[in-house]
């Protein structure tokens, strides 16, 4: 009976204590420290808690279990449940981060600090060694030669075939048969047909060279590449070999001409590598932009770059698990398995994902098309936009890398600065710039768009960031947990800032005089007696001392007491309360590491973060420029386009951080991704833009239309209602996705705002 009991209870305290996202990711556990969870249980329920000074979280099955009912109850160190609790609270309040380096365990911490920009990305370069297999893959120069590559047919290499083997092949056997017409070109005639077969199927494959000519090289200069002793050359799978084996003495090849004092050489240069250029260019530009392709643009620009500027006589192309000429010394110059990777979403040049610098381009695009081509002769004005817009996705990226470098590698004042004037300088830039060109045109359908854009942005960050997370996280992880407390906070404070932001909107309701432009009864006239329908009704505040009396005021008090609470949460979390994040470098990796070498350092991240911010200024301003067809669509709604394509498209890079997060179990920051998005248009955007309009008047009032209002309203009930269990699963994702979606239906049918 009293074990019953004692489960019974057990249960129903795991039940109400909230659970902590312990297994949230790699970095916040180090395998060296299993052996060492009981002794922290024990501490923990002890009566002074002395483990609260350095405390690495534990997964949540074995934690609260252990922790309550093993070493309180059985061993009797607790006297009852509120002791448990307190430790469980203790350890919510204290958390060991364990990074590479100072400056990662800088920027991990400050993922969980407020106002801070979430960024899942590393901003220092990670030990090449450290890595994984599947990542070493992902960089791996096409030169090594593998004993066993598995199976060659493949979807991608049978793609591979279709997209680029024919072509390349056939470009190849057109270059031979021209070299072949030449006759002193016949040797690059007969290179050409041997990589013409090969690039139609160069899977298990292999181009080596060979000949006295590396040894030359390396008795030239000693600090070459080329390393004739290396085993990795000398065995025979071009594999390093823990077995030191003797070097063979190989013959001598016959004596030749150089290679730049022929004839056949400059012809080469002048007919055949010219269109071969072009041909392994194309293939390069469209295998890189498709990303999982990477491995065929390497392929691609080691053929260019090197093979074809070799004298055709050293070049040999056989199987892998071939060796010819076995009388000279080789070495693998390129070998491929396979022409697709589905990891290559995880490439970066230079610290930055290889979809952001695919799509920088763009912005080149969208300046010259847009600045240079002012009549549309050569592009539409729908096309100009779209080009403009997307070209916004790159530079956020680029403004998110740039915030979270300068604020690893400083302190938590000029982090804080930085997150806090640079956080949310693309969505401000659209707006401002929008604002002004609808002051300037005398279009107030623009003021009407900038304000479904944020609302847009709130609905986004509050409904369709957390609940796509919660469906990706869930379907990988069954359901992971949060502290229910601290996302309670944040919730809470979410709450408030949208009452604030929707104050003066209720207030003018609850005061203003509801006018109509037209109003008629049944029979048509406006005379006779009955019931109306009217028309294009709005509340009326110009015409009397209510706005300028009583709703202006009020505006600006809002909008000095948003930011004031901005800056008391930053000085709870950053200065006062510091000590509740525990930063630690893990001993393993701070010896093995003495320092980080960061991708950017923070000069280079200011002028990054400034020439972005210059350039996301140019794309708005053509953005709004050309923004006029769209909005004059007659099938959409302005309101539609406000709080879908303008509010979420500079957010994606966002959106990409949080399901990151959630892949890696650690769904807490990809709910904060959105909380924080949110709590700094509410705090931050908004009174900015009522500040901006007191200096030089555009036009821009702070109400609101009804739709928006209770939409905001609706979304910010529901996820405080998501968040109180402190678990999340696909289904509760997929709830708040759906009802993000209902509301995108409405603003689709709803009518564009009055004389749009």
């Amino acid at each position: 009976m009293s074990v019953s009991s004692t489960h019974s209870s057990d249960t129903s305290s795991r039940r109400r204590r909230p659970a902590e996202h312990t297994q949230d990711a790699p970095w916040q556990h180090d395998p060296q420290d299993g052996p060492n969870h009981e002794p922290s249980n024990e501490r923990l329920c002890g009566s002074q808690l002395n483990s609260a000074e350095s405390y690495t979280p534990f997964p949540i099955h074995s934690v609260c279990p252990s922790l309550c009912t093993t070493k309180c109850i059985s061993a009797h160190a607790c006297p009852s449940h509120h002791a448990c609790d307190d430790a469980w609270v203790e350890i919510q309040s204290k958390r060991t981060i364990r990074a590479e380096n100072e400056v990662e365990a800088n920027k991990l911490v400050n993922n969980y600090r407020f106002g801070f920009r979430k960024w899942k990305s590393h901003v220092t370069e990670r030990p090449f060694e450290d890595r994984s297999e599947v990542v070493k893959e992902l960089y791996s120069e096409l030169k090594i030669i593998k004993p066993n590559s598995g199976h060659l047919i493949t979807c991608g290499n049978v793609l591979y075939v279709f997209l680029f083997g024919c072509w390349v092949s056939l470009a190849y056997f057109l270059v031979s048969l021209l070299m072949f017409i030449t006759i002193i070109g016949v040797p690059y005639g007969k290179l050409c047909l041997k990589l013409s077969c090969y690039f139609l199927w160069p899977f298990g494959k292999s181009i080596h060279e060979f000949g006295n000519t590396l040894r030359r090289c390396c008795e030239q200069a000693p600090d070459c590449d080329c390393d004739t002793e290396d085993t990795e050359d000398n065995s025979p799978v071009l594999l390093p070999s823990p077995i030191e084996i003797p070097l063979r003495e190989f013959p001598s090849l016959p004596m030749r001409t150089p290679y730049w004092r022929r004839f056949s050489t400059y012809v080469w240069l002048l007919l055949g590598y010219p269109p071969l250029i072009v041909v392994h260019c194309l293939a390069c530009f469209l295998s890189w932009i498709l990303v999982f392709t990477i491995p065929v643009s390497k392929m691609n620009a080691r053929t260019l770059g090197v093979i074809l500027l070799l004298a055709p006589e050293d070049v040999s192309v056989s199987t892998c698990s071939q060796r010819k000429h076995e009388a000279y010394e080789t070495r693998a110059l390129l070998c491929c398995y396979h022409a697709a990777n589905w990891y290559y979403y995880k490439y970066t040049v230079d610290g930055i994902n290889v979809f952001a610098v695919n799509l920088l381009p763009l912005v080149i695009v969208a300046m010259v098309i847009g600045y240079i081509d002012r009549e549309n002769v050569y592009a539409s004005s729908e096309v100009k936009f779209a080009i403009a817009i997307c070209s916004i996705i790159p530079l956020s990226y680029y403004i998110g890398m740039g915030i979270a470098s300068i604020s690893a590698q400083s302190n938590f004042a000029v982090g804080a600065v930085v997150n806090a004037s640079f956080g949310s300088i693309t969505e401000l830039t659209f707006y401002i710039t929008a604002l002004l060109r609808g002051h300037r045109e005398g279009n107030p359908c623009l003021q009407e768009v900038v304000k479904a854009a944020l609302t847009g942005t709130l609905l986004g960050c509050i409904l369709f960031i957390p609940g796509i997370c919660m469906i990706i996280g869930g379907l990988k992880h069954s359901e992971q947990s949060f502290n229910s407390r601290s996302t309670g906070v944040s919730s809470a404070l979410l709450f408030i800032s949208v009452g604030g932001v929707f104050a003066p909107t209720l207030f003018s309701k609850a005061y203003g005089n509801l006018v109509c432009d037209a109003c008629t009864n049944s029979n048509g006239t406006r005379n006779s007696s009955g019931p109306f329908v009217c028309h294009n009704c709005h509340y009326d505040l110009n015409n009397g001392t209510l706005f300028h009396s009583h709703v202006q005021p009020l505006v600006y008090t809002l909008s000095a007491l948003l930011p004031a609470a901005y800056i008391i949460g930053l000085i709870f979390t950053l200065k006062t309360h510091s000590h509740i994040y525990d930063i630690q470098v893990g001993e393993r990796q701070e010896t093995g590491h003495h320092g980080a070498v960061v991708h950017w350092s923070r000069w280079r991240s200011l002028v990054i973060l400034i020439m972005a911010t210059v350039l996301t200024s140019a794309c708005a301003d053509l953005a709004t420029e050309h923004i006029q067809p769209i909005l004059n669509q007659p099938n959409v709604s302005q309101y539609f386009i406000g709080v879908t394509i303008l509010a979420m498209v500079p957010e994606i890079p966002e959106i990409v951080n949080g399901i990151q997060f959630a892949l890696q179990n650690n769904i807490s920051l990809s709910l904060e991704v959105g909380i924080c998005i949110a709590v700094q248009v509410c705090m931050l955007q908004i009174p900015i833009l009522v500040l901006f309009n007191a200096f030089y008047d555009v036009g821009f009032v702070l109400l609101f239309s009804d739709l928006h209002l209770w939409a905001s309203i609706f979304s910010v009930i529901l996820v405080n209602y998501i968040f109180m269990d402190g678990k999340s699963d696909y289904f509760q994702g997929t709830a708040l996705v759906i009802v993000y979606l209902i509301l995108l239906a409405l603003y689709f049918y709803a009518p564009s705002p009055a004389g749009c």
